[in-house]
């Protein structure tokens, strides 16, 4: 009995903690809202909203074939993944004027998988700074009015992220420069908000089906 008693001290304890640990700390909670009613995108071009989707939020300015890279990594670590998910989505945001640009960007993207569920949405400078101050985030947007983070918007256009970032304390957006980012911080916030919303579906049905 000892012996087994000091098997599992040494290897199970261990492993559990390292499961525990590995899922991430913001896997046992919601997701925090950080800014509330994010403004719909009315006055883009584009066709792309907020409303009744959770939205990956980005600004690609005026230097597109800068971003590219920034894309192909959001597309592979994040798009991939959750693409899938009936109401995810993306939304690029670019300055009027880059709509040829922005065609190139989605052929290549086309050529890692398929892309029905990137939306990009043209605005003017005056347009997009306004739509990025309304995140009211501790970043900001360059010169030509990019950035390579982005942000989660739910459904009900509400800002999320992290209050106690181990490395940032609150944390707004995902820098897509970082593969290491995307996989260990972003992926398991999408996936925190996904399940959040699966569970409240499960539960209106589970509630509709008792009365």
């Amino acid at each position: 009995m000892k012996k087994a008693f000091v098997l599992i001290i040494l290897f199970v304890f261990p492993l559990v903690a390292y499961l525990f640990f590995a899922s991430g700390v913001n896997n046992f909670g919601r997701l925090p809202k950080l800014t509330e009613n994010i403004p719909e995108l009315t006055n883009f071009e584009g066709g792309a909203g907020f409303k009744g989707h959770i939205t990956i939020l980005g600004f690609l300015g005026n230097n597109i074939d800068l971003k590219k890279g920034n894309a192909f990594n959001l597309n592979q670590k994040i798009y991939k993944r959750f693409g899938k998910f009936k109401d995810f989505q993306i939304i690029m945001v670019a300055p009027k004027g880059n709509e040829e640009k922005v065609e190139d960007l989605k052929k290549e993207l086309g050529k890692l998988s398929e892309i029905k569920k990137w939306n990009f949405a043209f605005g003017s400078p005056s347009e997009i700074n306004t739509l990025f101050e309304s995140l009211q985030t501790n970043l900001e947007l360059d010169q030509e009015l990019g950035t390579p983070y982005v942000f989660i918007i739910d459904k009900e256009q509400n800002l999320r992220g992290r209050t106690d970032d181990e490395d940032e304390g609150t944390k707004y957006g995902f820098n897509t420069i970082s593969v290491a980012e995307l996989n260990n911080k972003m992926e398991d916030d999408v996936k925190i908000i996904l399940a959040e919303y699966r569970l409240a579906l499960k539960k209106n049905n589970a509630d509709r089906s008792n009365k």
